[in-house]
């Protein structure tokens, strides 16, 4: 394909994605079963420049204003993930010397929001929470692309064995510092098109995920629920961690999230999961089991802040009104999701933002309503659950991950014991 060619559709697909209305994931998954004549580097570099202009929107349009023609197409070349000398050959001239002046650039001394690509609703609470350095370290860490991360069946294999079979199909996986059951690849290898995926041996998950699931520590013929099921990432690792006994019911607003789980639970082999769609927290299924399950694990729905290195679009399409709107709706499932537990039971709430509105906030008003329910160090529950250096994951009691410390997404969780 001819350079400009490839530049036009960098264009076509920037302004789907910069409308803000639709998840860039869903825009760009839609481009490309438009466009199914392009090759996998092709949509690599579309798909990568679409992102870098999500995540670092401020500086490029800034660094934009300089040029002349289409603003896309001062956009893509500015953000161009592809090959550089494949991408100078459909320049002309004067486009040539401008994405040099701009690149020579001392970027260091702009102004702070052109640094850290981040709404300033955001980026406030982060620094006070943070401070300047780590502040600093974090919006860097998020403009970066997060690594892919597997979680080892043990249903079907040990973490040893689907690291060699990894190898030997040439893809090089390192064990997560932190999770006992994950794998770390860099790069994005067809894992599509391995046995060890297709027969259900590995699954893709952030390590942060896996951690979550650990946390719950979910045992051999217990009754868990996860509440907050989506896709399922979480309830294939609960089932196997069950050892394919009990029931493990996976409940969810969404039936097309549930429908996503059907495929991975197939190749999972687990038989102990009940997905089911429920209409709200209060509806009589929940009712029915109230004060009979052993664990439930409340994945609350959030503002998805801890995952903008995956989906940088959130930054732009979030607000702090929408933040408000979940805090109720997070407030609303915990106490619904809690009154499943029997005496003994442990409760797990969590989320995937780094903001202490809907994580900290909403935890200490849950422990100050519910004196029943009496707090668990996350250092414990993750220690019990062979998890490395788990105090190096915890604050105040709390799981706190930051994808500048720990390299995964950004999750929090607290835990729970009804008395």
């Amino acid at each position: 394909m001819h350079p400009n060619a490839l530049i036009d559709m960098s264009c076509e697909l920037l302004r789907a994605v910069l409308q803000l209305d639709t998840p860039a994931d869903s825009v760009v998954s839609a481009f490309f079963r438009k466009h199914k004549g392009l090759g996998q580097r092709e949509r690599h570099a579309l798909a990568e420049t679409a992102y870098t202009v999500l995540r670092q929107r401020p500086l490029l349009q800034h660094l934009a204003q300089s040029g002349s023609g289409p603003t896309e197409r001062r956009l893509t070349l500015l953000a161009w993930q592809g090959n550089a000398a494949f991408l100078r050959g459909g320049l002309n001239q004067t486009e040539l010397q401008w994405l040099e002046q701009v690149q020579a650039l001392d970027k260091s001394s702009l102004a702070p929001k052109l640094r850290h690509n981040l709404p300033e609703w955001l980026a406030q609470p982060l620094l006070e929470r943070l401070g300047e350095e780590q502040f600093w370290q974090l919006a860097a860490s998020m403009n970066e692309q997060a690594p892919l991360d597997l979680r080892v069946n043990t249903l079907k294999a040990k973490r040893e064995e689907a690291q060699a079979v990894l190898a030997a199909a040439g893809i090089e996986a390192e064990p997560t510092p932190f999770s006992p059951l994950g794998l770390r690849i860099h790069g994005k290898p067809a894992l599509s098109k391995l046995d060890l995926f297709n027969s259900g041996g590995i699954e893709v998950q952030d390590e942060g995920s896996q951690l979550l699931a650990l946390l719950l520590d979910a045992k051999r013929g217990e009754m868990v629920v996860d509440f907050c099921a989506g896709a399922g990432g979480k309830t294939l690792a609960l089932g196997a961690a069950m050892r394919n006994t009990g029931r493990l019911y996976a409940f969810d607003t969404s039936g097309h999230r549930l429908a996503a789980m059907k495929p991975r639970l197939a190749r999972s082999g687990l038989s102990n999961v009940y997905p089911a769609q429920i209409a709200h927290e209060r509806e009589d299924r929940i009712k029915r089991l109230a004060g009979k399950i052993d664990r439930v694990l409340v994945d609350a729905p959030c503002s998805g802040l801890g995952t903008l290195r995956r989906n940088p679009d959130l930054k732009w399409r979030q607000s702090l009104f929408g933040i408000k709107e979940l805090q109720a709706k997070q407030t609303a499932i915990l106490a619904g999701a809690a009154r499943l537990l029997k005496p003994g039971g442990r409760l797990v709430y969590a989320t995937c933002s780094l903001l202490n509105d809907e994580n900290e906030v909403i935890a200490e008003a849950f422990g100050a309503a519910h004196p029943q329910f009496k707090p668990l160090p996350a250092n414990e529950a993750l220690e019990r659950a062979h998890v490395e250096h788990a105090d190096r994951l915890v604050e105040h009691g709390y799981l706190r991950l930051w994808p500048h410390l720990h390299q995964t997404d950004g999750f929090f969780a607290a835990v729970w014991e009804r008395q």
